[in-house]
């Protein structure tokens, strides 16, 4: 995992870039934790968003007038739930130096589980048809940005630089408007993380497939490759999704 986290800015010159089998086995692994991710999100979100006696031990909620319960806060177990994920995240990379096949698999779904039960938000503030209409968008972007990045000749290891800076900037920007509460400031937020995910993805796609040839069939290594790969394209699609909601979803 350290050979992927590390990332490779050219191809080994022993890659054979053509169309290889074992390459379309391994992406496909990926592809298929992510999508199997993003479905157990989904059902988490929903029962977090939609049984009250679950909502209620995460999110604080009202009934307003117009008879629609929506989110007002959270409780102190939402927010850890909420942060946790992040903090997890950070800790690994000094708690995980040489990862086991089981450990990134379980660091894996942690992140997805915890990620899941904190998107209940999504439920309580957003329509369902708006929802699923931001979904698809962002599933079929997400495609279309990780076809560019596995099929494209460019090195985008220099442009990987500068979003993973952007992504810090987003956070601590995101941090200073929890106390501004600037809708304007909000915006801009909202439409530099879904630029810059968009180009995580292309970014992320195309280090896979460079990790792929330069672990040469080592199937542990692999296999740990397979868990933080989905970990790296599921985060993307769910900032995407969550940044796109933020500027065109519609509000309950």
């Amino acid at each position: 995992m350290s050979d992927f986290r590390n990332g490779y800015t050219t191809a080994p010159a022993t890659a054979d870039m053509s169309v290889d089998a074992g390459l379309r086995g391994f992406m496909l692994g990926v592809y298929n934790k992510v999508a199997l991710g993003l479905l157990v999100s989904a059902v988490l979100a929903y029962v977090t968003g939609s049984v009250p006696a679950v909502r209620d031990l995460l999110f604080s909620t009202a009934v307003f007038p117009d008879g629609v319960t929506r989110l007002t806060g959270y409780t102190l177990l939402g927010m850890i739930v909420a942060f946790s994920p992040l903090v997890i995240l950070l800790g690994s990379n000094f708690v995980m130096k040489n990862p086991t096949s089981g450990g990134a698999s379980a660091l894996y779904w942690l992140i997805v589980a915890l990620i899941g039960a904190s998107m209940g938000t999504v439920v309580l503030l957003y329509t369902g048809t708006s929802v699923v209409q931001t979904f698809l968008i962002t599933a079929a972007a997400f495609g279309a940005l990780s076809l560019f990045g596995y099929s494209t000749k460019k090195d985008l290891s220099g442009f990987g630089s500068f979003l993973i800076m952007g992504v810090i900037g987003l956070i601590i920007a995101s941090v200073v408007n929890m106390f501004l509460q600037s809708g304007m400031m909000q915006l801009i937020i909202s439409a530099a993380g879904v630029l810059i995910f968009a180009g995580l993805t292309a970014y992320d796609t195309q280090r896979l497939k460079m990790t792929y040839y330069a672990l040469g069939g080592n199937q542990t290594a692999m296999s740990v490759a397979t868990s933080y790969g989905a970990l790296s394209l599921y985060i993307n699609f769910i900032n995407m999704f969550q940044f796109l909601l933020m500027l065109f979803g519609g509000r309950r």
